[in-house]
């Protein structure tokens, strides 16, 4: 199996888990509805376990181009490979969500609720506010590329590599996940939302593009943030990719402040009148 291959199959993997519990704790008729976010949480770490295990020895199973991009800022993967790779990630995203939209088929047309079923697909925030959604995102991500990093750097059985990575998933979920359902992962939230968009849902209404961004953006930048502090902090390798990748976050956060507060301003304008 060609690398290419084993990223489409890994995050394919990740999403048949992860989207699966989605559709089964909140589609009506299932016998796991109501699961409740314990179970969603494990069965996403459990998602991403079982995907290291099937194709980490054949990609290095990336299976999320936050991480792809943050191994290639660390050196630790060409970049000349980034490109097939997120391609490979997001093909396998695409076809998970599309396997879990068939295995659930009846339970579309049974749940009524528009929201309901893109949550099914992809994240959305527990209270919309888009700077403290976007840095939700940077740290939970900055969290999951820094455990990676830790984790990489322990001489352990290689074996419970893919172990150790699952329950840095579960932790993640557990403890940052409430805010914005962390997708922590540009693919495993854009793939879907792709493939909510494009498959013949019944009732399933829009795919929130106007959100779509911050789970693709969020977690590149807290990815960065990982390599450049894990460099500088752990490593002792003070370099001007610490000081580039700062400014992008910085200019970028000050500029979804200033224009969320002009929007709010916006609002309170027109209700007003």
């Amino acid at each position: 199996m060609s690398p290419f291959m084993g990223e489409i199959i890994g995050t394919m993997i990740l999403i048949i888990f992860g989207a699966g519990i989605g559709a089964g704790s909140s589609l009506k008729g299932t016998y796991s509805h109501n699961a409740g976010w314990i179970v969603t949480t494990l069965a996403w770490g459990l998602g991403v376990t079982m995907g290291v295990f099937a194709v980490g020895s054949i990609s290095g199973a990336h299976l999320n181009p936050a991480v792809t991009i943050a191994l290639a800022l660390n050196g630790d993967f060409l970049w000349s490979d980034v490109p097939g790779y997120i391609i490979a990630q997001m093909i396998g995203a695409m076809i998970g969500a599309a396997i879990v939209f068939l295995h659930y088929l009846p339970h579309w047309k049974a749940t009524t609720d528009q929201v309901t079923k893109l949550g099914v697909f992809s994240t959305s925030p527990a209270i919309p506010h888009t700077f403290s959604n976007l840095l939700s995102e940077i740290i939970g991500t900055f969290i999951l590329v820094l455990g990676l990093l830790f984790i990489g750097a322990n001489k352990f059985a290689e074996g419970l590599n893919p172990l150790a990575v699952g329950l840095l998933i579960v932790v993640i979920g557990m403890s940052l996940g409430g805010t914005t359902g962390y997708a922590i992962n540009p693919a495993r939230d854009l793939g879907p939302r792709i493939a909510h968009f494009l498959l013949p849902i019944p009732g399933k209404g829009s795919s929130n593009w106007s959100y779509a961004w911050i789970p693709v953006v969020g977690p590149i930048l807290g990815g960065a943030v990982a390599v450049v502090v894990y460099q500088t902090i752990f490593l002792g390798t003070l370099t001007a990719l610490l000081w580039i990748v700062l400014a992008i976050i910085i200019v970028i956060l000050l500029l979804v402040s200033i224009l969320g507060n002009k929007k709010s301003v916006g609002n309170t304008v027109s209700n007003n009148m």
